[in-house]
């Protein structure tokens, strides 16, 4: 497997021989002549192992070492120097090299030294991703903020999660309606039982009573054997009901009886079963409004509304900014295996000026979309969406030229689809030319790979 190693050395010769050896292994090889031109080369994101001479004219090969150990603590540093002795080698180690080699050298040395300094950057590397992945995962079903609106309505949900009361948690889209239920049922006494989530919103009309209540064989055209609905799911937990004010008003009607009654019926069945679960419903409409104009049942507002609980938006706790940014990096790089580190100078002041209409999905998005489009260690200005710098809102996504059903659709599902569709296009006119295909979307070979791994494309490549 080729590598990309790093080469300093004030004696242009001795630089020569070592890429002849390197090069010869099937690696690529950078040259610098000083330990200043080195530096320039030591923030290559790709780079894997530094090879330097230790007495140079200018920056000392100290220096040098350090500046590494200080810059990119995870690539190890072999040192080259022409004073082999036990007080040499003690030195080197000091100064942060992880092996040594005394000229003259031979190849097979160089060969040895190098394949052990490449084992321990993949442990490195390994363990660095292990710690980001138990990271990222814990705070992906974490909240995270610290302004003061967050926390007051942490303690709110630390409050009301001690009790089985129903809340309803109201908040614009994007700002983690789903995130702050699951924490109530973490927080909750139901904490080991099952936690069920369904999107009232997502699922087609004729199909959400059955994948709420269940059916009984034979209950319609295809039910070939009795299916457990989400409630039975939940049983003994909590379920999560988001987009409520997308139900069916017949739906809601058998709703309500089962919060007030605690039993339900599966669909086509006539046997009743009891129901033990704690439940939450989410909603980014106006359901007060929606009640005066009859779309949603007075009485099954009121048995929902028992606690309210309201997700502030983001443009109201910019201080929480930051630390979601940082967050959300963490999770991508692990995920998109980027050695992107943080945030450039100014590109976190972009971020905290922007008034996020989309919320904390928005954030999201963009930390993503600048993760894919950043070329360096760090996300720089230029990095970002041009609609985030210029403040600009992000336009509409097109709605589809067929029209809506009335059961609705889902958006999240239609633009992964429309997505997939414009990247299978554009393979099939590059022949599954990646590079070609990439430059017809408008995006570069990095974020192509990512979006085909993230779709599961198989690529068929022809000749072209």
């Amino acid at each position: 497997m080729s590598r990309k190693i790093l080469v300093v050395d004030d004696e242009p010769n001795m630089v020569e021989v070592v890429r002849m050896i390197l090069e010869g292994m099937g690696h690529e090889v950078l040259r610098a002549y000083s330990a200043e031109q080195g530096i320039q080369f030591a923030g290559d994101p790709d780079l894997d192992v530094i090879l330097t001479d230790l007495r140079m004219p200018g920056m000392s090969g100290e220096a040098f070492i350090a500046h590494c150990r200080s810059e990119r603590p995870n690539i190890p540093v072999i040192i080259m120097t022409a004073h082999g002795t036990i007080k040499s080698a003690v030195e080197c180690i000091k100064a942060g090299a992880a092996d040594y080699l005394t000229k003259p050298f031979e190849p097979e040395e160089i060969e040895i030294v190098v394949h052990n300094a490449l084992k321990l950057r993949d442990i490195l590397n390994e363990n660095r991703a292990l710690k980001a992945t138990v990271q990222a995962q814990s705070a992906k079903h974490t909240l995270i903020g610290v302004s003061a609106p967050f926390r007051q309505m942490l303690e709110e949900i630390r409050r009301v999660a001690r009790h089985k009361s129903t809340v309803l948690i109201a908040g614009e889209s994007g700002t983690g309606k789903e995130l702050a239920a699951r924490t109530i049922h973490v927080w909750s006494p139901r904490k080991d039982g099952p936690w069920v989530a369904i999107n009232c919103a997502a699922i087609p009309r004729d199909l959400l009573e059955s994948e709420l209540f269940g059916h009984a064989k034979g209950a319609f055209t295809g039910a070939t054997q009795s299916r457990p609905g989400r409630l039975e799911q939940a049983e003994g937990g909590t379920l999560f009901l988001d987009e409520i004010g997308e139900m069916d008003p017949s739906l809601q009607a058998k709703l309500l009886r089962v919060i007030e009654g605690h039993d339900f019926s599966p669909l086509g069945s006539n046997q009743t079963r009891k129901t033990d679960i704690r439940l939450i419903a989410a909603t980014n409409r106006d359901l007060e409004d929606s009640v005066r104009r009859g779309a949603f049942r007075e009485d099954l507002y009121y048995r929902l509304n028992v606690y309210r609980l309201t997700i502030p938006p983001l443009r109201e706790r910019p201080e929480d900014i930051p630390v979601l940014a940082t967050s959300f990096l963490q999770e991508l790089t692990v995920e998109m295996d980027s050695r992107v580190s943080g945030f450039g100078a100014g590109a976190m002041d972009v971020l905290t000026r922007h008034a996020w209409p989309g919320n904390v999905r928005e954030l999201r998005n963009t930390v993503e979309r600048a993760l894919l489009s950043c070329a360096g260690s760090e996300i720089s200005v230029s990095d970002l969406p041009a609609e985030v710098i210029s403040g600009r809102p992000r336009p509409a996504p097109p709605l589809p030229m067929e029209p809506v059903p009335d059961s609705g659709i889902n958006l999240d599902r239609w633009i992964e689809e429309t997505e997939r569709r414009a990247i299978l296009t554009a393979l099939k006119e590059a022949s599954g030319v990646q590079a070609r295909a990439a430059k017809r979307l408008g995006i570069n070979q990095r974020s192509l790979w990512y979006r085909v791994k993230r779709l599961g494309i198989k690529i068929d490549r022809k000749a072209s």
